[in-house]
């Protein structure tokens, strides 16, 4: 005789909802663990996906990854003792997905594997060191602020300055196998004019898009950059140079804010909570070399009101191998791209470049220091011609230089032809 199922036994693997607050839903079971992805049955006949977040006086927190418009009191949670993983497949590329990893394109998709989005970094002793640049594209990146296969590099910048520009022109131009681009939090509009304008055909036919736009649940937002490392990862494994790069990381922090806050984090330093600085190191260390391949990855940093030092700029400062700094005066003057060299720095450029470049960008970089300091004599015109050698020169190379920093969004320049004009110039500067 069949044993009738009781009210305990239905709670292990069926819950109801009892509460919704914010954006939290709370339910009496299922006997989910913390992670795990669960469906709920809205009023319209659809399932909606969560994760469980927590648990709180016997009952189960859930937050959805996706609108869940049509939830009642009472509607059906149902546990699927599984967390959430991700399709992936060598047949991604030149495809556009979605935070969870689903097509948004409208053509079908059959991966191959599946991959946890809870990756561990690689083993600290297993790390390939950096020793070989990988070419961006970008003259004033390849020459002064030169990437090395495996660094991590922070893009730093206001709204409005030209990071998402920057990013499709080092998409097109780049020498790495594989591109994975994750665009969080953007707005809908902007998705389609970034693949068609700065991404272009020619880069979409080696990238992987992974789009989670603003008006999608901050869950959605906080899993797609865990979705596009953990593709990142699958290539790296496969033994590709992947370029992973992500715009941006501050809106990341944002929905992470949010759905800490949302399950109760007291909020710390600028109403960030405690699990922001706590999840990037440990999101960023996934990205480097591996004993397999590289992940070289750019991620893009808001600056709120142009302030450097405030904190998701400074945290992530202080994880990353490097930082290009872009300057609302350039953008302003027309100088684009508005890469100001003399507040950038790549950490690791010393060991992937020979001398011979390390001697001539140092030597470019004295001269545009030098006119820096004297810009305001120059521009009044009290400075007086003789006075300082060096200013003299850099006066003298000024434009020769700013022409060399300047870039047209489809002018391609391969990392040879840039080490050469680099040379040539520094060549002048001694004269």
């Amino acid at each position: 005789m069949k044993k009738r199922l009781t009210e305990e036994d239905f709670n292990r693997f069926n819950g109801r909802v009892t509460r919704v607050v914010g954006l939290t839903v709370e339910s009496h079971g299922p006997d989910a663990f913390l992670g795990e992805m669960c469906k709920i049955s809205l009023q319209n006949g659809k399932n909606a996906l969560a994760e469980v977040v927590g648990f709180k006086e016997g009952n189960v927190v859930l937050m959805p990854y996706e609108d869940v418009s049509g939830l009642k009191m009472g509607c059906e949670v149902i546990r699927t003792n599984r967390v959430l993983e991700i399709g992936v497949g060598r047949n991604m590329i030149g495809r556009i997905f979605d935070g969870l990893g689903r097509p948004l394109d409208g053509r079908s998709f059959v991966p191959e594997a599946r991959y946890p989005l809870t990756n561990s970094p690689p083993h600290p002793l297993k790390r390939k060191r950096i020793k070989d640049p990988l070419s961006v594209g970008v003259r004033a990146i390849d020459g002064f602020i030169t990437i090395g296969k495996g660094q991590r590099i922070g893009i730093f910048a206001g709204s409005g300055v030209g990071k998402s520009t920057l990013l499709g022109m080092i998409a097109r131009n780049t020498t790495a196998d594989v591109c994975v681009l994750a665009l969080i939090g953007e707005r809908g509009r902007e998705v389609r004019e970034f693949i068609e304008r700065d991404l272009g055909e020619e880069g979409l036919k080696r990238s992987i898009l992974v789009v989670s736009t603003s008006d999608q649940p901050a869950l959605a937002r906080v899993k797609s950059l865990l979705t596009a490392t953990s593709i990142a990862e699958y290539y790296r494994d496969l033994g590709y140079d992947v370029l992973l790069m992500v715009d941006s990381l501050t809106r990341w922090a944002m929905a992470q804010r949010e759905v800490g806050l949302a399950i109760g984090e007291p909020p710390t330093t600028r109403g960030y909570p405690p699990s922001v600085f706590a999840g990037l190191p440990k999101i960023l260390e996934r990205a480097g070399n591996s004993d397999r391949g590289s992940i070289t990855a750019v991620y893009t940093v808001l600056v709120e009101a142009d302030d450097f030092n405030e904190p998701i700029s400074d945290t992530v400062r202080s994880i990353v191998d490097g930082h290009i700094v872009l300057s609302r005066r350039l953008a302003e003057s027309n100088h684009y791209p508005a890469i100001d060299v003399l507040a950038s720095v790549s950490r690791l450029m010393n060991d992937v470049v020979s001398e011979e470049h390390k001697e001539a960008a140092n030597r470019l970089r004295s001269l545009l220091a030098s006119y820096e300091s004297a810009k305001d004599l120059i521009e009044i015109g009290a400075y007086k011609k003789g006075t300082n050698p060096l200013v003299d020169k850099a006066i003298e190379m000024q434009e020769d230089i700013n022409a060399f920093l300047r870039q047209g969004i489809f002018e391609k320049s391969s990392f040879e032809e840039t080490v050469q004009r680099l040379f040539e110039l520094s060549s002048r500067s001694l004269d």
